[in-house]
């Protein structure tokens, strides 16, 4: 009899043991030799953890972290088969658990112990040099993410490819309508006016841009560090006939010399990559190309005070969002202020960046042949498992999403009016497009 066959009995002893805590949660667990074990074996599983070698048990059970159990799924030691943001509620129990002495000896030393070798691709991570936020490692960064090529995100992007939380008026708004709705709702948000100047920071592959033109008449720019979106929506802006009102460049926001002032100016799912010593340069950057009355929408994720970071390596910050920070939003308004901007609203749509998840996960399982085409199994699995842990971190509000409106005062006027009224008035009760 080989190792696995002698474990298994071992190991279905032990799960029985670890997962009580999980009843609430049905799912199926399989072995490498077709064993099955179901926590609700009267209902049905919302996911199943394939467990493909003895080694991926090991992983599971030796104090995982983020990184490592990551690591076993996107190198085929485990699969999760069904709903994986609901595999999540399994590995946050996963992470927490700590294994005493009488644990160890109960369960066999060998089985929590004999941990072999990730089978760890060469160059698969994020290998950044230079000083942590400089313009050169932040456009590697930057790069490491986006520069995978625009086929692969077309495939599980909306039709106007916005990379960031969509907008939803109801739980079953399709993501075309969602996204449509988050671009008209930003613009409304500024009051955009034909003829202004909007900046938009960390443009994408334009979608805002094109909108902000297109229907509110304003003249804008956005910038980007990725040539692949730039080249993209250059491309778009042209097929609109918009290159008289609206260009996307290739350009660092510390970078911006030589266009004069703005109205408003936009920041959209770029925050994260500032970091936090960076925050005073950053606003004070804003403010400075801002008009007096000026408005500036900055909109990004926010990590929570009640959930402090696990120990152990982040398989986001090694695999998919290099020297990413979330930061909380006190420490975001208070670097805002402290630059001379007044806070005029804050929103959280955390609900809504999970739905947007859920979308994005859900289009990308239906779409795996191509992606595994266009790039690998491994960035497939990269990207399944990096946006169902993104959703499931919403979900639980270990994560955030704010939308906070500053606005430059001119000689203390806002400049706004007495009430967010206008924000909700749309033509038709939809926003064309």
């Amino acid at each position: 009899m080989n190792e696995m066959s002698r474990s298994l009995p071992a190991s279905l002893s032990f799960l029985r043991d670890l997962l009580p805590d999980l009843q609430d949660t049905p799912f199926a667990l399989r072995l490498w030799d077709g064993t099955v074990w179901n926590s609700r074996p009267s209902d049905r599983a919302l996911f199943t953890l394939v467990v493909n070698s003895h080694d991926g048990l090991r992983r599971l059970f030796t104090a995982p972290d983020e990184l490592r159990l990551g690591e076993a799924f996107i190198f085929g030691e485990l699969d999760i088969e069904g709903d994986i943001v609901a595999a999540f509620r399994l590995a946050d129990r996963l992470f927490d658990r700590r294994w005493s002495t009488l644990d160890r000896i109960r369960h066999g030393w060998n089985l929590l112990n004999s941990e072999r070798g990730m089978p760890e691709e060469e160059g698969r991570g994020a290998s950044l040099r230079g000083n942590y936020h400089s313009r050169k490692r932040d456009r590697e960064a930057v790069r490491f993410h986006y520069d995978m090529g625009n086929d692969f995100y077309r495939l599980w992007l909306d039709k106007r490819m916005v990379y960031s939380c969509a907008y939803f008026t109801e739980q079953d708004d399709d993501l075309d309508n969602a996204q449509l709705q988050k671009l008209d709702y930003i613009c409304r948000k500024l009051r955009l006016k034909p003829g202004e100047r909007l900046l938009d920071i960390g443009c994408g592959w334009g979608g805002l841009v094109i909108h902000a033109a297109q229907r509110f008449g304003a003249e804008v720019i956005g910038i980007t560090l990725s040539p692949p979106q730039a080249e993209l929506a250059g491309e778009r802006i042209r097929e609109a006939g918009l290159q008289g009102r609206c260009r996307v460049e290739v350009c660092d926001y510390r970078e911006l010399e030589g266009q004069g002032r703005f109205d408003k100016a936009v920041s959209v799912g770029m925050f994260e990559h500032v970091g936090e010593k960076r925050l005073p340069e950053y606003f004070r950057r804003v403010w400075d190309l801002l008009h007096p009355g000026g408005i500036f929408l900055n909109h990004g994720i926010a990590a929570s005070l009640d959930h402090r970071s696990r120990k152990g390596g982040s398989f986001i910050d090694r695999y998919v969002f290099p020297d990413g920070e979330l930061l909380l939003i006190s420490d975001t308004l208070r670097a805002a202020e402290a630059s001379g901007f007044e806070v005029r609203d804050l929103e959280s749509l955390r609900e809504h960046y999970a739905l947007t998840l859920r979308h994005w996960v859900q289009r990308l399982e239906q779409a795996r042949e191509e992606a595994c085409r266009l790039t690998d199994d491994i960035t497939y699995r990269i990207w399944r498992i990096y946006m169902a842990g993104s959703a499931h971190g919403f979900d639980i509000a270990r994560l955030n999403l704010y939308q906070t409106l500053l606005v430059k005062p001119a000689e203390g006027r806002s400049c706004l009016p007495l009430t967010r009224g206008d924000w909700y008035e749309q033509e038709e009760g939809k926003p064309s497009g």
